[in-house]
């Protein structure tokens, strides 16, 4: 996937950040005799100023499910202790009006996922009580908790038939062959034998596979397991990100339709090409239903009258950032439609009306992500919400609709949308203690003008208290991805609000090669790293220095992932213009990075192929712009961060990048995790990467 993803609810579809923060939890939840973290905790703020600490006072929502009636909202909101270093999650009930708000579990122990029950009075979701992830049921008050599964390595998500006769669930199951299988004799050994490609991905080596189980569910027991891919060595859902939203029931409860990549090793490596298949519960056999489709096709959602199902689907192979086409498939003929052909804009979070005649979606046009509905009939495209907000989720409830939004000064909370009129109404309010104490800075919307006379829209924000007739120190923030759009996410690690309340300004420049303003803008920046998508850089922080607020000789440049490269190639090639530079998880090596990754199908796209291949124009301009091959240049301060479980970008990529900054001579720190991966989720490694982040901007900007 993307070389850099933000932790927020920007993403594709809100499931992945849920995906995300189950993974934070499994890692830091504290064991069941410490204090219990059942709320948000309370921040010290001083002069209304955001800090390291209150940022992870924030309760994170996540999860909103509207119940079948659709009269009430069931979320989960996860807290953090900064002194356990551990984090927790807890569900919420409330009102689809807002009132009537109540948390129904406070417990020490991990509870997630959670779903209605058809009769609108329970609630299914998982629990760690018992040490690994296990089914439960209670009452939607959080009484009469019952546990349902107690399956050794537990679960990781699961869906209800419709008529709750059988449970659709995730598990993990082994994959490839341990050492000890080899060599019995040696069963304290470490070592991991390595025959194909695949054996790592983003953090993790790759010893087991998903896989979607189905079972009888009766009486509170689950019983007849069948493994649906037969005990293939595939993954359903998809890796790292792909989670229960890639399956879905059928309205009689007859198919299961789930997604799959059916490759491993070298081929999976090389391929995005996934399909959507159709598993019958009478026959139990399975259909390809989207065969020739060569990218991802994926999160499939059937129509409420069983004659549709709609999913999301790109085009090429090997191509992951792809525009997200709205696809529709009359399951009567097998006939197949692009619904958003002529809408040139990624459809994601697929909902589909009642009366199964449209589907609401979300959608990012200009760095702004709202709520779209589109008629099946006449293929027209309407846009529900505005304002300056993201929407990471659409869901309906009867008369209205149930989102739940975000924007560079607000994190997360739930809203109902009238459909007709757009007007939206806050309903969580699960921060607004915390909010109502911070002042936040000015976020601004700039078009600037690119060396190619394009215009190109720029987030400016101010410091809070913002005094026009001073001179701020700014920083240059560049994205990664590389397709990843500069929306208005909220991040708990780049988060633009702390950096303002630290007395910057921030230029966040909507650069080539990022999505929402069509996509001949966004395909420009594949095979051309070092090319215009610079030069757009360089126009935004060159404009924004003419300003007389702006101190033009304390300038910064940040950036993770491909911002991280980003950092690391204008470090080389910036003439001046900055005077100090972080680069987190950055690529700093082109050569060696397309060997150390491990989604080959990444490499060959974005940078045109390998290195040794000398008759490959696009694949040699690539190489040719790689930040090592400039470091004779390099002559202003830089920080390097990164984490030793990155598998995506290995971090000898920032050692090597840290190691040549002072063999230059070059002003240089280094901050290493050696139990973080491609992002920062621990609380304590949280706060210790702001505090480094703002010393070093501080020592060398003010």
């Amino acid at each position: 996937m993307h070389y850099g993803y933000i932790i927020s609810a920007n993403m594709k579809t809100l499931i992945k950040t849920s995906i995300m923060a189950i993974a934070v939890m499994a890692a830091s939840c504290g064991a069941k005799d410490e204090k219990p973290i059942i709320g948000k905790q309370q921040p010290k703020i001083v002069n209304g100023l955001m800090t390291p600490e209150v940022l992870w006072a924030f309760g994170r929502v996540a999860g909103a499910q509207v119940s079948p009636d659709g009269t009430k909202v069931l979320y989960s909101v996860s807290y953090y202790s900064i002194d356990q270093n551990t984090g927790n999650s807890e569900i919420f009930v409330m009102n689809t009006d807002g009132s009537d708000k109540k948390q129904i579990t406070h417990t020490a122990t991990r509870e997630a996922a959670a779903k209605w029950m058809k009769d609108n009075e329970h609630i299914a979701f998982l629990s760690s009580e018992t040490g690994t992830m296990q089914l439960w049921i209670m009452k939607a008050d959080g009484t009469d908790r019952k546990q349902i599964t107690d399956r050794k390595d537990g679960i990781t998500d699961f869906l209800f038939s419709p008529d709750e006769s059988k449970l659709l669930f995730i598990a993990d199951v082994k994959y490839g062959a341990r050492t000890v299988d080899k060599y019995p004799d040696l069963p304290k050994a470490s070592g991991v034998i390595v025959t194909d490609l695949m054996y790592k991905h983003w953090d993790e080596w790759v010893q087991s596979v998903p896989h979607p189980f189905i079972a009888n569910f009766k009486d509170n027991k689950i019983n007849d397991e069948i493994d649906v891919l037969k005990g293939e060595p595939f993954e359903s859902p998809m890796k790292p990100f792909g989670g229960i939203e890639q399956l879905a029931w059928s309205p009689d409860g007859k198919t299961v339709a789930y997604t799959c990549r059916k490759k491993t090793g070298k081929a999976y490596a090389l391929s995005t090409n996934s399909d959507i298949y159709f598993y019958n519960l009478e026959t139990g056999k399975t259909e390809n239903k989207t065969v020739g489709m060569m990218g991802y096709d994926q999160n499939p959602t059937f129509s409420p009258d069983g004659k549709w199902m709609a999913w999301e689907s790109m085009e090429h192979d090997g191509y992951e950032s792809d525009k997200d086409r709205l696809f529709i498939m009359n399951l009567s003929t097998g006939e197949k439609t692009d619904v958003s052909a002529n809408f040139d804009q990624n459809s994601t979070g697929l909902t589909w009306s009642a009366d199964s005649k449209s589907i609401y979606l979300i959608s990012c046009w200009h760095a702004l992500t709202q709520i779209y509905n589109v008629t099946i009939a006449d293929k027209k495209f309407t846009q529900i919400t505005k304002g300056i907000q993201d929407y990471s989720f659409v869901a309906l409830a009867k008369d209205k609709l149930i989102g739940v939004k975000h924007s560079m000064s607000k994190p997360d909370e739930i809203y109902s949308i009238n459909p007709k009129t757009g007007t939206e109404t806050e309903l969580s309010f699960e921060n607004k203690d915390i909010l109502s104490q911070l002042q936040m800075g000015k976020v601004e919307e700039r078009w600037i003008e690119t060396t190619d006379h394009k215009q190109m829209l720029t987030w400016v924000i101010y410091p809070p208290h913002f005094d026009k007739t001073k001179k701020y120190p700014t920083l240059l923030y560049c994205e990664g991805g590389p397709q990843s759009t500069v929306s208005q996410f909220w991040s708990y690690r780049w988060n633009f609000q702390i950096m303002a309340a630290n007395g910057y300004i921030i230029v966040a420049p909507n650069r080539r090669g990022l999505p929402g303003f069509g996509m001949d803008w966004l395909t420009e920046i594949s095979g051309d790293y070092g090319g215009q998508n610079m030069k757009d850089y360089f126009s935004a922080i060159d404009a924004m220095a003419k300003e007389p607020f702006v101190n033009k000789d304390k300038l910064g440049c940040v950036g993770a992932s491909y911002g991280g490269f980003s950092v690391y190639w204008m470090a080389g090639h910036h003439e001046k213009r900055f005077k100090a530079f972080i680069a987190h998880d950055g690529m700093f090596n082109l050569p060696q990075q397309y060997l150390e990754t491990e989604e080959m199908w990444f490499v060959n796209w974005d940078l045109g192929g390998p290195y040794w291949d000398k008759m490959n124009a696009i694949a040699q301009r690539s190489y040719a712009n790689s930040p090592h091959l400039f470091v004779d240049k390099w002559d202003t301060p830089i920080l390097v961060i990164h984490g030793e479980k990155d598998y995506r970008i290995l971090a000898s990529q920032g050692m090597a990048a840290f190691n040549a900054a002072v063999l230059r001579g070059v002003p240089a720190e280094m901050l290493i995790f050696p139990d973080e991966n491609h992002w920062v989720l621990q609380p304590q490694n949280g706060i210790l990467w702001q505090r480094t982040f703002f010393a070093w901007l501080d020592k060398w900007l003010k």
